[in-house]
C-alpha cells in the first residue's frame, strides 16, 4: 500500500538533482550527489534498531522483534528473530561497492511512511541513443529497501528516457530485469561481496534492452494495431468498457500524438511512442489518492516504480515487444 513520504526533522525525507522532477517533491541539489550528500540531503542519516518486545503483562513474546527507528523512536515493523537490519548507509554502500573508482552518483533518494520504505537511485555510465538521435535513455540502477520485514534488499534495472523523465519498467522473463535480492538474514557482508556481479547482469541486460528499444522504434503500427495495443494495455472490465476505461485511452492516443518528445522525426509515430505514451501517462497524469498534494504525489512515484503502475508499465513494455515482433 503507498504510503507518504517519511520526514525527518519536520521536512520531507526525500532530495533529487537538477532540474525539478514530475513528483516535485524533496530537497533540490545543484548537481548528482554523492553518498554522503544524498543522506545528508534526503534525511537518511538515521538508523534502525531491533527491540524484543513483550505483552502489556511484560511476558516475553518469543521469535519476534520490533524494528525501532533510532531518531523517532517510531516502530517500523514487526520481523522474526533471523532478521538483519540493512541500514541507510550500508544501501548506499553497496551501491558504491559497484563501481570502485567512487563515480557513482544519485540523482533521488527517500524514505516513505515512517522510514520504512527506502529508495535510492543512481546513475550508470553511458546512455542508449535511440536510433542514433537525440531520443536519449540513461541507465540508472533502483535500490529499494524495507524496514519492516515486507520486502529484501533489491536492485533494479531502470531505465530513463531524457526528455521527459519517464521511467520505464521492464521485467524480462529470465528476472534479469528484476535486479539482485538479498534476503535480511544470515552474514549479508558475504552475501553483498556475491551480488556485486550486479554490475555485469546490468551490463547484459542493457545491451538486451538497447535492441529492444530500437526496434520498437523501428515498427510503426497501424491504427487498428494501436487502438488494440492500448485496448490491451487497459482492457475492459467484465461488464463492458467504462467512461473512465474509454477516456484513458483516449488520453494514451493523445500523448502517443503529442507527449513529450513524440514528434522527434527518428521516433515518430512508432511503437516506442506508443509505449512512451504509457509510460508518461502513468508518471504524470494516472489518478492517485491521497488527501493532500504531497500525499499523492509520494503515492504516484511509489506506485510508478513499485506498484501498479510498475506492473502497467511491464505489461506495456511487454505488449510493444509482441506488437513490433
Amino acid at each position: 500500500m503507498p504510503h507518504e513520504l517519511a520526514t525527518t526533522n519536520g521536512r520531507p525525507a526525500m532530495m533529487y538533482s537538477g532540474e525539478v522532477p514530475w513528483h516535485r517533491l524533496g530537497t533540490r541539489l545543484e548537481e548528482p550527489a554523492t553518498a554522503n550528500e544524498a543522506i545528508e540531503a534526503a534525511g537518511l542519516g538515521y538508523e534502525v534498531e531491533l527491540t524484543r518486545m513483550v505483552t502489556v503483562n511484560d511476558i516475553p513474546i518469543p521469535d519476534k522483534l520490533a524494528v525501532v527507528r533510532e531518531d523517532s523512536k517510531a516502530i517500523l515493523g514487526i520481523v522474526g528473530n533471523t532478521y538483519r537490519p540493512v541500514q541507510n548507509r550500508e544501501c548506499f554502500g553497496f551501491l558504491d561497492a559497484l563501481v570502485a573508482d567512487g563515480s557513482l552518483r544519485y540523482h533521488t533518494a527517500g524514505a516513505l511512511g515512517k522510514g520504512e520504505r527506502v529508495w535510492m537511485l543512481a546513475k550508470l555510465p553511458d546512455d542508449i541513443r535511440v536510433k542514433n538521435s537525440d531520443d536519449i535513455t540513461e541507465k540508472f540502477l533502483l535500490l529499494s529497501n524495507s524496514h519492516d520485514g515486507t520486502s529484501s534488499l533489491r536492485v533494479f534495472f531502470t531505465p530513463i528516457r531524457v526528455v521527459c523523465a519517464n521511467t520505464l519498467a521492464i521485467a524480462e522473463r529470465n528476472g534479469r530485469g528484476q535486479g539482485v535480492a538479498i534476503v535480511h538474514k544470515g552474514d549479508l557482508s558475504i552475501k553483498i561481496q556475491q551480488a556485486q556481479e550486479v554490475l555485469g547482469l546490468a551490463k547484459t541486460f542493457y545491451d538486451d534492452v538497447e535492441l529492444r528499444i530500437n526496434r520498437l522504434a523501428s515498427h510503426y503500427p497501424s491504427l487498428r494495431q494501436l487502438e488494440e495495443y492500448f485496448k490491451l494495455v487497459y482492457p475492459d472490465s467484465p461488464d463492458g468498457e467504462s467512461t473512465r476505461t474509454k477516456n484513458v485511452r483516449q488520453e494514451l492516443h493523445r500523448l502517443f500524438e503529442e507527449g513529450i518528445g513524440h514528434k522527434m522525426p527518428a521516433i515518430r509515430h512508432s511503437t516506442w511512442t506508443a509505449l512512451n505514451a504509457v509510460t508518461e501517462y502513468t508518471d504524470h497524469y494516472r489518478s492517485t489518492r491521497g488527501k493532500t498534494s504531497m500525499e499523492r504525489a509520494s503515492n504516484r512515484l511509489d506506485s510508478a516504480w513499485f506498484g501498479s503502475g510498475a506492473r502497467l508499465k511491464e505489461r506495456a513494455w511487454e505488449l510493444a515487444l509482441q506488437m513490433a515482433g
